[in-house]
């Protein structure tokens, strides 16, 4: 895997990787270590497998192809239609959300550094200057993503070695919970933690000399990468704090107060990663719908800038309290999207001669591994998500 690839599969990564990774042990810690690791295995797996029938999809389409297009040659005007919609109501609450936290996490840096603005000024300036970013194109997000991922990384091993040396097995074995269905619940925090696919068809753009298993890999590696970084997470805050006092937080800020009482340093180290956590997820999302908007409007790139932006910032404004319930709204929308309509794309091509589609350059035509079986199961994970979201 070269460079340009494995950038490709940090932006994966990074889309993941959000603000909601710190939530995850507030809502796994009361199950236990076992059922909270099969949970999350069983998310990552669904996610995953989806993810490369829309890469099946995006290739077999053609490559190099947005949602919009792809939707089109495989779904008919009505599947286009109904993609569309899903895409940018999920793209935008998922840009909504991230404005509001970021904002807020500025306005605060700037203000310890004694420049004053107010939460509506934070939230322009963020959105403006990280849009500039992604109008530059593709090149310019895998390069600043790799110098963030890798702060990121350095600020993740540095919790661990603060809380992995403090770690209490006790804590991590005790369950206060054998709700299987308060369980099941919590798959909406999880899935949406593992919500990559938007960008997959701008990253086949960029590595159109990419081999079909080079990209399978990418997505993949891609894929792995927040899996583990959650499970360690996970491990480590269950480690620290027991389930009586990780199911009483109402927020964030409490989880990382009480780690910062006995390891001094988690505050600063924490509120890093969580700007960074934001600032990769805002790229990754963003660019998904930045090329979303060239391949369905085909305007100039400052045309395009404004079509990106000025909804998801508007709707940030005026709902500057509301990053929760944004993105609960953006969970529901997010399974359909990303589970059963690339299962529906991958099910018209099959249907299709084999010798219709290119083939790459070492004579291979990608298809996701596990025939009809997989694909049952695929649904089946779609409406356990949505089951989950629903009860």
């Amino acid at each position: 895997m070269n460079l340009k690839l494995l950038g490709s599969s940090l932006i994966i990564a990074g889309t993941a990787l959000g603000a909601g990774m710190l939530a995850i042990p507030m809502v796994l810690a009361q199950f236990g270590l076992v059922w909270g690791t099969l949970l999350m295995l069983v998310i990552w797996l669904g996610t995953t497998y989806a993810a490369l029938l829309l890469l099946e999809a995006s290739i077999k389409a053609g490559g190099g192809l947005g949602m919009n297009t792809i939707a089109r040659k495989t779904l008919g005007k009505g599947g286009q239609l109904v993609t569309n919609s899903l895409l940018y109501a999920l793209l935008v609450c998922l840009l909504m959300a991230y404005i509001i936290g970021a904002g807020d996490l500025v306005q605060k840096l700037l203000s310890s550094i004694g420049l004053d603005l107010s939460l509506m000024q934070s939230q322009v300036a963020f959105t403006m200057i990280a849009g500039v970013v992604v109008a530059a194109g593709t090149a310019v997000i895998d390069k600043l993503n790799r110098a963030l991922f890798a702060v990121m990384v350095i600020m993740l091993v540095l919790t661990l070695l603060s809380l992995v040396p403090t770690i209490s097995i006790d804590n991590l074995m005790v369950a206060t919970s054998d709700s299987k269905i308060d369980l099941i619940k919590t798959s909406s925090v999880l899935f949406t933690s593992f919500g990559f696919m938007v960008v997959i068809p701008s990253l086949v753009t960029y590595n159109k000399e990419a081999s079909h298993k080079q990209l399978r890999n990418m997505v993949v590696i891609g894929s792995l990468v927040p899996l583990f970084s959650y499970l360690l997470w996970l491990y480590a805050a269950m480690g620290n704090l027991s389930a009586e006092q990780m199911v009483d937080f109402k927020n964030v800020s409490e989880l990382i107060a009480a780690l910062g009482s006995s390891h001094s340093m988690i505050n600063l180290i924490l509120s890093v990663f969580t700007g960074l956590a934001l600032l990769t997820s805002f790229l990754g999302v963003a660019m998904a719908l930045f090329d979303q908007n060239v391949d369905t409007f085909r305007q100039n790139r400052a045309v395009t800038y404004v079509l990106t932006f000025i909804l998801p910032l508007a709707g940030a404004l005026f709902a500057a309290d509301q990053f929760l319930s944004v993105l609960g709204y953006a969970g529901i929308i997010l399974v359909f999207l990303a589970v059963f309509i690339p299962m529906a794309m991958t099910i018209k091509l099959r249907q299709e001669d084999d010798s219709a589609f290119e083939v790459d350059a070492s004579g291979v035509l990608y298809q996701a591994s596990g025939g009809q079986l997989a694909m049952g199961l695929s649904f089946l994970f779609g409406c356990f998500l949505l089951a989950a979201e629903l009860i």
